[in-house]
């Protein structure tokens, strides 16, 4: 685990990535949103999965990493993290129904929550389930964001944003990450998408995230603005 330097910083945005069933894209989200975002501010990841998939793909980039990484975080310092001097902290968080004390400890300090979702059918109850226990009762800002999208497959990404817009009434990304094995092959190789090679299919891998990234720091950006209007 890094050494958490203390500082305490200005305003920060902490944000949970949250996914009670293993396969969503949780930890893929994780580190590539971290790696589009900290090329403009100072970001960092905090790995309170007890998998610990996020801190093994970080242990295989090694130095390589474009934003600060920590693992096995006390979870007394959760509530401490706003003093860190970062502009975004991102969090993964256990891919189980187990875990919900670690969970709670996060969803406590988090300002907004991104919720993975690949078209498995079986996933929905698990998500669902979490926002309705957990995350909409402490009336955090959240999104789905469809992941593992084959655009192969006609219809599939349109099927599944009328599934989260018209039946499970969810806000979601209009972005969504498309499937691609450059993203399978990332944490062997210790990768985050904006140090893969550069070829065509890459590049609308990395417009993925970035448009993510982009649509992230537009809600913001508006909250920021409705709060200073009222």
């Amino acid at each position: 685990m890094r050494e958490l330097n203390w500082k305490g910083s200005g305003f920060m945005r902490i944000v949970a990535l949250v996914g009670q069933k293993g396969g969503v894209g949780k930890t893929t989200t994780t580190m590539n949103l971290a790696a589009v975002m900290a090329k403009h501010s100072r970001v960092l990841v905090v790995d309170v999965d007890p998998q610990q998939s996020t801190t093994w793909w970080a242990g295989r980039a090694g130095e390589d990493l474009p934003f600060d990484f920590a693992a096995d975080v006390d979870p007394g310092h959760l509530l401490r993290l706003r003093q860190l001097d970062y502009d975004t902290i991102i969090i993964d968080t256990p891919g189980n129904l187990e875990d919900t004390s670690v969970l709670t400890a996060v969803l406590d300090v988090a300002d907004f929550v991104i919720l993975p979702l690949n078209p498995e059918p079986l996933n929905i109850a698990p998500m669902l389930r979490t926002v309705t226990q957990h995350v909409a009762p402490r009336g955090i800002a959240h999104r789905v964001l469809l992941s593992k999208i084959d655009r192969r497959r006609a219809g599939q990404l349109e099927d599944w944003e009328r599934l989260v817009d018209e039946q499970l009434k969810l806000p979601r990304f209009s972005q969504c990450i498309r499937l691609y094995a450059a993203h399978a092959d990332a944490p062997l190789e210790g990768r985050v998408v904006t140090q893969y090679p550069d070829t065509r299919a890459n590049s609308n891998a990395i417009y993925d995230y970035t448009h993510v990234a982009m649509e992230l720091m537009s809600i913001w950006a508006n909250e920021t603005s409705r709060v200073e209007a009222n």
